[in-house]
């Protein structure tokens, strides 16, 4: 019981992310990412903190409104969260909306985000499921 007492809650520190993200602040998203951590998107591989943050203040640039939701966030074992998340949002000098929903794998090392990979949901889900049974 002691080692789930010091234990971070992750899908609490996930959903203080997405808070975070919600209110565009850049400090507050990065403050749970590993100084070598990566973000592994759809289209991009992001190594490092700063190449990270970057990439987030080009992304929230592109954007006149953007929201995140989290519809799932399940810690499965061995520190892999799967969160299925919902992003709506407005492109600059766009009137049309996007909104998609996608799968994202968390992997917490240590209280930080060493990996963050986002793929069509039922992909991340087996992605999650199976990563978690690895660190068992």
């Amino acid at each position: 019981m002691s080692e789930e007492s010091t234990t971070p809650d992750l899908v609490e520190l996930v959903h203080k992310q997405f808070e975070a993200l919600n209110r565009r602040d850049l400090d507050g998203v990065m403050s749970s990412v590993a100084e070598d951590g990566v973000l592994d998107g759809r289209a991009d591989l992001v190594e490092g903190r700063a190449a990270i943050r970057g990439f987030l203040d080009d992304w929230f640039g592109a954007y006149e409104e953007l929201q995140y939701e989290i519809e799932e966030a399940t810690h499965l074992g061995g520190g892999v969260v799967l969160a299925v998340v919902i992003q709506d949002g407005r492109l600059v000098g766009s009137a049309g909306r996007i909104r998609q929903r996608e799968g994202w794998v968390y992997l917490w090392e240590g209280g930080s985000i060493a990996r963050l990979t986002t793929s069509e949901v039922d992909q991340a889900r087996a992605t999650a499921e199976r990563l978690a049974e690895q660190r068992g």
